[in-house]
């Protein structure tokens, strides 16, 4: 496999590097992974992925990860030698778009695929459903690992990277013939809870044991922090205190709450749904850098004694506004424990995966390896 990080934001440079991947005969496939601070559209990247004939596919990230780094412009291209698998699926959001039927057609195509690499538009709704839909039809035969692409500035554009072009509501599902193993991890411990989510619409919590969800919130944060939180100040201190949804055996699933919406609900990445039972949690760096370690470790064991080639590290952004520079301390962690394998992936906006044995989930908050 062929991996390279290019530190530049120029298409032309782009183009060119396709082109050796589009060239190479040993190449049979191709991930690009992007930074936002590119400033790529669909008019200047439409062009150059149509161009390409081998199957692409990756998204436009707030960061990406090449080894000891993270990166906020350039990008990173990962040639596979083995045919892969692909279809992207348009109109995530729309609810006449049944997923279900969707998979049933593309089933068969993923026969010969061990690990499926899934990236979907970060802020698009519907992403649950999507992600169960995938995991009821293609069920534990496959390993999976991605997540949501997308920009900080929380504004929904073109993101994710196809051979028809960037698109903006869409999701790719990309099978390739590679063993895994996979690690999930997050370290945010529980303070308060469970609560009933008593009435919630989509990625919007509205109630909590029938009270408005950020009256509820607001108590258990102010009384463990000592700060007042308001809708002015509310993700400089709700990016300490995630919810945790409760899971029989497998650990809490994070959402993360981004800002307070109309009567004093809370609007969160990822959708909660009514009768779900959630946790208020908190972490701290240590916890969260021990999480990431344990996550590379995780995946390792996953592998089933295979020799191991290299490391896909997804993290998520809000993981990195909480650690601020302590992020560095994270990154050391994952390839201190790694077995000194390249290692590259991406910050995203919510994280996909499980590991043959585990519910497929969209995490937030949440680190995950993929070791191949």
């Amino acid at each position: 496999m062929k991996i390279e990080y290019i530190n530049s934001k120029e298409t032309e440079l782009l183009n060119s590097k396709l082109g050796e991947y589009e060239n190479d005969n040993n190449i049979k496939g191709i991930l690009l992974l992007a930074c936002d601070a590119n400033n790529y559209t669909a008019d200047n990247l439409d062009p150059i992925l149509k161009s390409i004939n081998k199957n692409i596919f990756g998204g436009i990230f707030p960061s990406i990860i090449f080894n000891n780094k993270k990166h906020e412009t350039g990008f990173i291209i990962a040639g596979f030698e083995d045919s892969i698998a692909l279809k992207h699926i348009t109109n995530i959001s729309s609810q006449e778009v049944s997923f279900d039927d969707k998979m049933i057609e593309i089933v068969d195509e993923y026969h010969d695929s061990k690990t499926m690499f899934v990236f979907v538009d970060g802020l698009t709704e519907r992403i649950n459903s999507f992600i169960e839909s995938i995991f009821t039809i293609f069920g534990l035969e496959y390993n999976y690992i991605g997540g949501g692409a997308g920009s900080l500035t929380l504004k929904q554009k073109p993101c994710i990277i196809t051979n028809s072009g960037l698109k903006q509501d869409c999701a790719v599902i990309a099978g390739i013939k590679l063993n895994s193993g996979i690690g999930v991890k997050h370290g945010w411990n529980s303070i308060s809870g469970p609560y009933k989510v008593t009435s919630a619409d989509k990625t919007v919590i509205e109630e909590l044991d029938f009270k408005p969800a950020f009256e509820v919130y607001k108590e258990v944060v102010e009384n463990h922090s000592g700060k007042i939180i308001n809708s002015n100040n509310f993700y400089e201190i709700a990016k300490a205190y995630p919810f945790g949804i409760n899971k029989i055996d497998t650990e809490k699933i994070v959402r993360d709450p981004l800002f307070t919406g109309e009567n004093n609900s809370l609007v969160c990445v990822g959708e909660v749904e009514t009768g779900y039972f959630v946790d208020i949690l908190t972490g701290n760096k240590d916890t969260l850098v021990e999480a990431a370690g344990e996550a590379v470790k995780s995946a390792i064991r996953n592998k089933d004694g295979e020799s191991e080639n290299f490391i896909f590290f997804i993290d998520c952004i809000s993981r990195v506004l909480f650690l601020e520079d302590d992020f560095s301390n994270e990154l050391e962690e994952v390839l201190s424990n790694n077995n000194k394998l390249p290692v590259f992936g991406a910050l995203t906006l919510g994280e996909i995966a499980n590991s043959k044995r585990d519910f497929l989930e969209f995490h937030n908050k949440t680190v995950v390896i993929g070791c191949f």
